[in-house]
């Protein structure tokens, strides 16, 4: 999806202030990051490469429009350029990223007073399976499953959808998921638990099973 195709030449962006120094974490980011900050703006461009797909998808899922996560993700990406000399490596490169555009996110669902609708996921992911059709295969059957459990998340209230995507979809660690949410990490734990319940409980009627969401 390559919507995010900087051309990073002298110029092209202003940066605020003096760079300051990088002190290089464990983590495969930290030479494009020290790198980019020497003044080497294409190696930024690499490294967004790793991560503006993994963003979208998030977004996608989060905000249930296709248009909005592409422009936010395209928000965020160049904000991320712009900002990198305050990125100090105590937490890994793409938490601090999805913490800039959780924020652009939020800010546009305030300022259009929008929400993800089971309207737009279906749109963006497919219907729900019909009655009467033939019985499915196997990949058809996984491809329902999925939207469904798309469809299941837009159902959701948003501070339980973006948990859920946070922690399911994206992988990510619980102190990651506090650290983007600024929550305490027993409030992501229990508010994963009720998304999860959530879940399970639209999804249950709708796949004929009675336990679907690991509820640990």
């Amino acid at each position: 999806m390559p919507f995010f195709r900087p051309h990073f030449a002298a110029g092209n962006f202003a940066r605020r202030g003096r760079v300051q120094s990088y002190e290089p974490s464990l983590t495969d980011d930290a030479p494009l990051i020290a790198v980019t900050l020497a003044g080497d703006n294409a190696a930024f461009g690499q490294l967004v490469g790793a991560y503006q797909d993994r963003l979208y998808n998030s977004l996608l899922r989060v905000l249930g429009s296709a248009e909005d996560a592409r422009d936010i993700t395209q928000d965020s990406l160049v904000q991320a350029f712009v900002k990198l000399n305050t990125f100090r490596g105590s937490s890994a490169f793409y938490t601090w990223l999805y913490r800039i555009a959780y924020n652009l996110a939020m800010s546009h669902l305030r300022r259009e007073h929008k929400t993800a609708s089971l309207d737009e996921v279906k749109t963006s992911w497919g219907s729900e399976p019909m009655d009467g059709q033939p019985a499915p295969d196997a990949d058809t059957l996984r491809r329902e499953q999925a939207e469904l459990v798309h469809a299941g998340l837009a159902a959701l209230s948003l501070e339980y959808r973006q948990i859920l995507v946070l922690r399911e979809i994206d992988g990510c660690r619980y102190d990651e998921i506090a650290e983007i949410l600024e929550l305490p990490i027993g409030t992501v734990r229990s508010r994963l638990f009720r998304a999860r319940l959530q879940l399970r409980d639209y999804l249950a009627p709708r796949l004929h099973v009675e336990r679907i969401v690991d509820t640990r």
